[in-house]
């Protein structure tokens, strides 16, 4: 299965391409072989990527951890460059792929990269994680941080599955560092 083109999407799908300002993501022409599901989604997805209750760096800092979990060279580089957009830096960025112990990392962003491990590795939040999250965040915040870190998984793995290409105009935004052989090289780096 292919991305479609958006002269291709279902009528009803019209919304989403107005939205996207004419030019939706790769991502979301895959998802446009299935409107029913593309329309379902698509609240829950402007929800998350504006990140719920969390500031728009915490949220970054969720799919950005995701990404590496998952080995999701395409989510990786948008959210770098969505990340940069949010006052992380390119250091703290490539940081995400150590993980949450770090140096560096102030308590609040080493809970976030935690709390995306355990849910990814142990299907929720151990009580100890949970506690240490209520310091720095809401309970909608925590809300927040399983559901954005659940839709990027859901993602990753449709971008797995069909192994969907990253637009050229988000290639060209990226630092000249930032390349799929320089991901690669964080996660064959990475301990997590």
């Amino acid at each position: 299965m292919q991305p479609l083109p958006p002269s291709d999407w279902h009528p009803s799908l019209q919304h989403i391409i107005d939205d996207m300002q004419g030019e939706p993501l790769n991502i979301h022409s895959l998802l446009a072989n299935h409107p029913a599901l593309l329309n379902a989604w698509w609240n829950y997805r402007n929800y998350t990527v504006l990140g719920g209750a969390l500031e728009s760096r915490e949220t970054e800092i969720v799919i950005l951890r995701v990404a590496v979990q998952l080995r999701a060279w395409y989510e990786w580089a948008a959210h770098v460059d969505r990340g940069l957009s949010a006052g992380l830096t390119l250091a703290e960025i490539e940081r995400v792929a150590a993980g949450p112990a770090a140096k560096g990392w102030r308590a609040s962003d080493a809970a976030l990269l935690a709390a995306v491990d355990a849910l990814i590795a142990q299907h929720g939040l151990p009580e100890a994680l949970r506690v240490e999250l209520q310091q720095h965040f809401s309970d909608h915040q925590i809300m927040d941080i399983i559901s954005i870190q659940g839709m990027y998984v859901t993602l990753a793995c449709m971008i797995g599955t069909w192994d969907i290409p990253i637009e050229d105009e988000l290639t060209q935004r990226l630092p000249p560092t930032v390349t799929q052989e320089s991901f690669q090289d964080l996660l064959a780096a990475d301990c997590h």
